[in-house]
């Protein structure tokens, strides 16, 4: 885990919050939607498939684990669970929040131009909110 760096786009697009035995637990700046990234620990991981099996493993865990989280803050609708990188490489799987009254609804988030800013005590609130929650 020592050659791990984090992607700078990801880093200007997100805050941290918790470090899971694998994945570091980022909150994604865009404050329309409750939503998480789990970056993966390791180098030169792109796909899943680069992970060995015992990470893959984890990794499934951790996502189930941020997933039932967001389910009990924020009640969704449905959460959005997605692994992309056409633009950031960098291995990152998004739990995102939905409910029927969010602006993007029901499309995707993404390219959707659905954007707002946290509020400062809003992201912090947050923030300590789901650290409390990953220490249960």
């Amino acid at each position: 885990m020592t050659d791990f760096v984090l992607d700078p786009r990801i880093e200007a697009d997100s805050v941290f919050i918790h470090d899971l035995k694998l994945s570091q637990v980022r909150l994604h700046k865009n404050g329309a939607f409750p939503w998480v990234m789990l970056v993966p620990r390791r180098a030169d991981v792109v796909e899943i498939l680069d992970l060995n099996d015992d990470d893959q493993d984890m990794l499934w865990n951790e996502i189930l684990f941020v997933s039932n989280i967001m389910k009990r803050l924020f009640k969704p609708k449905k959460l959005n669970v997605a692994n992309l990188g056409n633009i950031v490489a960098q291995l990152h799987v998004h739990v995102i929040a939905r409910f029927e009254e969010d602006k993007a609804w029901p499309g995707p988030v993404w390219n959707s131009g659905v954007k707002r800013d946290y509020e400062l005590d809003e992201a912090e609130k947050l923030i300590k909110q789901m650290q409390a929650a990953f220490a249960l």
